[in-house]
């Protein structure tokens, strides 16, 4: 039986009068994959945010791996080595790639890591060695993206997709316990947006805890384990994606994906 690994429970956020998310609760197993679908507006990509900690909810609570990240009775507050090590319990692919572009692809991914590293290292909680290891790890994630031939390159030189594959790579290389996509295709060309979807699916595959905030239904329709119908801030319907896709219970979901499909 598979452990959960992230848990949400009562999430609320406001910005201002506007209330985003109202009294979220979720979780996701280890291995697992969870899709957000819902329209634009619903919450999904602020809900996303609070996760891996971009954003600070107003109430509620976030355990990652067994680690509680968030907690909005929580009186004293977090040290800085705290919040950098919740931080990377989670990862997060963004829509817009969000790369460096005075650095090569290999840099790209290599340099949160090295920068983390060489922290420990003058802490005493990490080798040098394992500083030598970096460049080697990311060779082997873009190779594993389908970009060993792009090690040199800049982002301005790569395709929409390809830019994203090495954003998913730089996520990978710190070796988050859940990995998340905020809408990974919506700054993409139809035509390439296969490429990037057949990465994900790849890391499904292999047994990756993702959570996945996506306008793709197919693509949420094979590669999930779990889908959630956000609305108005809420968790409007859960369910296998067959249960999602094909019976939906709530009339306002059979309206989304009608219009969905009709796009």
């Amino acid at each position: 039986m598979s452990e959960t690994i992230l848990q949400v429970s009562g999430l609320s956020k406001s910005f201002a009068d506007n209330k985003v998310l109202k009294d979220i609760s979720l979780s996701l197993e280890e291995g697992s994959v969870m899709s957000i679908i819902g329209s634009s507006g619903s919450g999904k990509t602020t809900l996303l945010r609070c996760i891996t900690g971009l954003e600070t909810a107003d109430r509620g609570t976030i355990t990652v791996a067994g680690e509680r990240v968030f907690d909005s009775e929580r009186t004293q507050k977090l040290t800085r080595e705290q919040k950098r090590h919740y931080q990377l319990l989670t990862g997060l692919v963004f829509q817009n790639f969000n790369l460096f572009p005075q650095y090569s692809v290999l840099k790209n991914v290599t340099l949160a890591k090295e920068l983390l590293l060489k922290e420990q290292i003058k802490q005493g909680k990490a080798q040098k060695d394992e500083l030598e290891e970096v460049e080697k790890q990311a060779k082997e994630l873009i190779s594993s993206v389908g970009l060993a031939d792009k090690l040199a390159s800049y982002p301005c030189e790569l395709s929409g997709g390809q830019q994203q594959r090495v954003a998913i790579a730089r996520a990978l290389i710190l070796s988050p316990k859940v990995l998340c996509f905020d809408e990974p295709t919506s700054a993409l060309d139809p035509e390439i947006t296969g490429e990037v979807l057949n990465v994900i699916s790849s890391l499904a595959s292999e047994g990756r805890t993702m959570l996945i905030v996506t306008h793709e239904m197919g693509f949420a329709k094979e590669v999930s384990d779990t889908v959630l119908f956000m609305d108005s801030g809420v968790i409007a319907e859960e369910g296998t994606p067959k249960e999602v896709f094909e019976n939906p219970k709530s009339e306002r979901l059979k309206s989304f994906l009608n219009s969905t499909l009709k796009v």
